[in-house]
C-alpha cells in the first residue's frame, strides 16, 4: 500500500505537556470531549463515534502542514512494514490481473518459494475461500496472506496445464524487504547503486553493495535516488557518512524546543570517500533522499543530476497511539550543510499537492531556466559555488524530461495491467526458451518481436484498450524497453529490470558522461 511521500522520520523522543500553554490545552480537550459527547448521546441519527473521531484527526492535522499525519490502526502494521525492512507473510510478489491473484515471483528463501510455488501461480482460495472474481484489492490481499510468524495459511493454487488446483499450507515466516533494488557494475570503473525508499535495513544494505562494487574494480559511483520519497533520516545520514570525511556536516536539524535540535556530522572512516560521485534526483526524490544530495552538493563531494527534487525539509516523529493507530506529528525542520531549508511553500495560500502539475504547466521539467530562486535564498557550498534553499535541491546539472518516447496509450496498457497479463503468460508459454539462458545474453540477444508488440495489443482491446495507431508508431521502440524490462523482473530479478530500463532513463544517461566534471567538482579547493 503506497503511503505517498513518506516522513523524514526521526525516532527516539517522548513528550512531556508545554506548561506554557497548560490551561489552554486543557480548555481545548473538555471542550472536544463534551461536543463528541452530546453527539453521542443527543444526535438524531446514529453515528459510529470512532469514524467521527478519527474523520476529525485528519482535519485537524490538515491545519499544521502537509506532512504531520495519522495512520489508523487498521493500517499502520502495514505502513510500518515498509519502513522496518521485513514483515510476516508467504513470501510473494503479486499481483491482480483479470480480477485474480497472480504471482509474479516467490520471494528469495521464503515459505512460498520453499514449497514450489511458481511465478505465474494463481492464486483461488484463501483458507477455503475463493478469492479469484470477487473484485479483490491490494489491501485484501495483504490482509489475507500476511499475519504472524509461525501461523500457517492454506491456498489452492491454478497452475498451467495442471488440470486440479494445487493445494498448499503455508508456514508464514519473516520476509525481508529490500530498498536497494539494483547494485551493479556499469563497466569496469563505474558502479551503479537504485535506492528506493530508506528504511531500517537501508544502511547495512548499502554498505554491501559498496563493499561488492569495490571488490569489482568501481572507482566511480553512481548513486540514484529518483523517485525515492524518503524514509529513516538516519538511514540516509549514516550513507552519507560513507562517502563524506573530515568530519563534515551533513545535515542540521531545528525544532520548537531544543531537544529536537541535532547536528549530524561525518565520523567514521567511510568505505567510499575518494572516487567520484554522482546522485541522480526527479521531481519525486523527496526527504532522506534530499538529505544526502544536499550534503553531496553542499560539501562538493559530488555532482547532483537530474531535475529538481520535490522538496519536503520536514521531520516527523512517530508516536504509537493506544488503540495501535500511529501519529507521524512534525517536530522539526532540517537544514543542508549550507544552512538552506528545501522545503517548499505551504499554507491557505499555496495548493501543495498541484505542484506537480504546476512545474510541468510552467516548463520546468524541460528548461532549468524556467525554475527561478529568490536572492534571499542564496547559499554557498564549501568551495563557494552558488546554491539555493525554498523548495527542493536544484541539480549542478539539469536534465530535461524526454517525452518523446511515451505516450497516453502505452501509459493504458500498463495501467490496465494488459502489459503485466502478457509477460506473465509469455514468461509462462517460454520456460524452456528461458531456462539456462544467463541474464547477459538476455540483455545482449532477447529482442521483443513485432509479433509480441501485436500480440500485447490483443490483450490490451481484451481489456478494454483502444488501439492507437498514431500513439503505437510514436512508441513502438520504447515498448520493446519496457516489455523486455518488465519481463527480465520476471525471469530474473530486479536488477536485472533496472539493467535494462536504465538504456531509456535519460538521467542516467547523462551522467555516465558527467564523471570527468564531478571528479573536478571533489578535487576544489576548500574555503
Amino acid at each position: 500500500m503506497a503511503l505517498g511521500i513518506s516522513a523524514g522520520i526521526w525516532i527516539g523522543a517522548t513528550f512531556a505537556e508545554p506548561k506554557s500553554d497548560r490551561n489552554d490545552l486543557r480548555a481545548a480537550i473538555y471542550k472536544l470531549q463534551e461536543i463528541i459527547t452530546y453527539i453521542n448521546r443527543d444526535y438524531v441519527d446514529s453515528v459510529n463515534t470512532n469514524e467521527l473521531v478519527e474523520y476529525g484527526i485528519q482535519r485537524m492535522l490538515e491545519k499544521l502542514d502537509p506532512h504531520s499525519s495519522y495512520i489508523p490502526a487498521r493500517d499502520a502494521t502495514l505502513a510500518k512494514s515498509q519502513l522496518d525492512g521485513e514483515f510476516d507473510g508467504i513470501g510473494v510478489e503479486f499481483g491482480i490481473v483479470r480480477d485474480t491473484i497472480y504471482v509474479v515471483a516467490p520471494l528469495t528463501g521464503g515459505p512460498s518459494e520453499k514449497l514450489g510455488i511458481q511465478s505465474g501461480d494463481q492464486i483461488i482460495t484463501v483458507d477455503g475461500k475463493t478469492v479469484a472474481g470477487t473484485g479483490i484489492t491490494n489491501r485484501d490481499v495483504f490482509d489475507l496472506l500476511r499475519g504472524p510468524r509461525g501461523s500457517t495459511v492454506n491456498i489452492e493454487v491454478k497452475r498451467k496445464n495442471q488440470a486440479s488446483l494445487m493445494p498448499f499450507e503455508i508456514k508464514r515466516d519473516k520476509i525481508p524487504q529490500y530498498s536497494i533494488n539494483a547494485s551493479y557494475m556499469v563497466d569496469n570503473e563505474i558502479g551503479y547503486i537504485k535506492v528506493t525508499r530508506f528504511a531500517a535495513t537501508t544502511y547495512e544494505e548499502f554498505k554491501k553493495s559498496l563493499s561488492e562494487l569495490k571488490e569489482q574494480g568501481m572507482t566511480k559511483l553512481i548513486l540514484d535516488l529518483q523517485s525515492n520519497p524518503g524514509g529513516y533520516m538516519t538511514a540516509a545520514i549514516n550513507m552519507v557518512d560513507e562517502l563524506l570525511g573530515d568530519n563534515a556536516l551533513i545535515v542540521s536539524q531545528k525544532g520548537k524546543t531544543s531537544r529536537f535540535n541535532n547536528k549530524a556530522y561525518a565520523v567514521r572512516p567511510g568505505m567510499f570517500e575518494d572516487g567520484s560521485v554522482i546522485v541522480l534526483i526527479n521531481e519525486g526524490s523527496a526527504s532522506a533522499s534530499e538529505i544526502v544530495a544536499g550534503a553531496i552538493q553542499d560539501n562538493d563531494r559530488g555532482l547532483v543530476v537530474g531535475r529538481r527534487s520535490f522538496g519536503k525539509g520536514l521531520v516527523q516523529l512517530p508516536l504509537d497511539l493506544s488503540d495501535g493507530a500511529e501519529l507521524r506529528l512534525t517536530i522539526a525542520r532540517y537544514y543542508t550543510p549550507s544552512g538552506r531549508s528545501i522545503q517548499k511553500p505551504y499554507g491557505e495560500n499555496e495548493d501543495y499537492s498541484a505542484d506537480w502539475s504546476n512545474r510541468l504547466m510552467h516548463g520546468e521539467f524541460f528548461s532549468a531556466d524556467s525554475v527561478k530562486f529568490s536572492d534571499s535564498l542564496k547559499y554557498e557550498t564549501v568551495s563557494g559555488r552558488t546554491v539555493y534553499g525554498g523548495g527542493g535541491i536544484m541539480p549542478d546539472f539539469f536534465v530535461p524530461l524526454d517525452t518523446t518516447m511515451a505516450s497516453s496509450y502505452v501509459n493504458r496498457l500498463f495501467n490496465s495491467d494488459s502489459a503485466r497479463e502478457f509477460i506473465l503468460d509469455y514468461a509462462d508459454n517460454n520456460k524452456k526458451k528461458f531456462e539456462g539462458m544467463s541474464f547477459q545474453d538476455y540483455y545482449n540477444k532477447f529482442t521483443v518481436t513485432d509479433e509480441m508488440l501485436q500480440n500485447l495489443i490483443k490483450v490490451g482491446e481484451r481489456n478494454k484498450v483502444k488501439f492507437d495507431e498514431k500513439d503505437f508508431k510514436k512508441s513502438k521502440e520504447y515498448l520493446r524497453i519496457l516489455i523486455k524490462a518488465h519481463m527480465s523482473r520476471n525471469i530474473y530479478d530486479d536488477n536485472a529490470f533496472y539493467r535494462v530500463i536504465n538504456d531509456i532513463n535519460e538521467i542516467y544517461l547523462q551522467a555516465i558522461n558527467l564523471f570527468d566534471e564531478a571528479e573536478k567538482l571533489a578535487l576544489n579547493p576548500k574555503k
